[in-house]
């Protein structure tokens, strides 16, 4: 059974294209199915996996808004071995021209994923830094929600709005809608700012707070300028090992689930 996962946060700079791109690839390298989709104008998801798409190449904006298949609009890997649905800058004015269409505008991505979603195992899906119709959208279609959160100091403070945002969308589209996890990124050992935020969101999240933390590693920041995943450009760092590690807990997880 295919699991939709949104990756989602409004604020910007949380490491949520990266945890995209690293927990997509991390899946896999596992022999699971992926689809990745790049739903951020800024196509960081897609510029970060290594694919180079032009103005005129089709993306995720023709499959929502000018009804071009989404089958047209995907593009294959090799490493990772996964697909991608790219985004370029033509998605920047998608939520201007989602709020004219009067009818079912949050159900675009969910209807153009619809055909192509039994032919695999998890769909991640990048969101914007913003809570638009393309969020919007990404909700509606998503099982689940991963939310990245920077170990800072207004940390909680920043996922409350999402989580209104959550409950909205959960209440008028998709009722089913679940927080998939809640992650801790930019985590610093040394210091007891991190700590206390780990110990914030394990007090508020409980259980859907992952064990994993994602370290502030300088070839994470790198991999993306090289257009790789962690694991193709340092398998051996500790921003790879964090990943591998959220990947099993992500898995390990959806298990139990799929087992009731």
């Amino acid at each position: 059974m295919t699991k939709i996962i949104a990756i989602a946060n409004q604020k910007g700079g949380v490491g949520k294209t990266t945890t995209s791109i690293n927990l997509a690839a991390g899946l896999a390298y596992l022999n699971k199915k992926v689809l990745l989709v790049d739903f951020d104008p800024q196509g960081n998801a897609t510029q970060g996996i290594g694919y180079r798409v032009g103005l005129k190449d089709l993306t995720v904006y023709d499959a929502i808004l000018n009804d071009v298949n989404v089958k047209e609009c995907i593009k294959t890997l090799s490493k990772p071995p996964m697909d991608i649905l790219p985004a370029n800058i033509n998605l920047a004015g998608a939520d201007l021209e989602l709020a004219k269409i009067e009818q079912d505008r949050e159900q675009l991505l969910k209807e153009a994923l619809e055909e192509i979603k039994d032919n695999y195992d998890f769909i991640i899906i990048d969101c914007p830094p913003s809570l638009g119709l393309l969020n919007t959208n990404a909700l509606t279609a998503a099982d689940s929600v991963l939310i990245p959160v920077q170990s800072e100091y207004y940390a909680l403070e920043g996922i409350t709005q999402l989580l209104q945002t959550i409950r909205l969308v959960q209440k008028l589209f998709n009722p089913n809608l679940k927080i998939e996890g809640v992650l801790l990124t930019m985590y610093d050992a040394r210091t007891n700012l991190s700590a206390e935020v780990g110990q914030e969101i394990r007090k508020h999240f409980k259980e859907k707070a992952y064990k994993t933390y994602i370290p502030r590693n300088v070839k994470l920041s790198e991999a993306p300028s090289s257009g790789l995943s962690i694991y193709d450009y340092e398998i051996h760092s500790e921003g790879a090992k964090a990943y591998v590690a959220l990947t099993r807990e992500v898995l390990e997880s959806n298990t139990e689930e799929d087992n009731g």
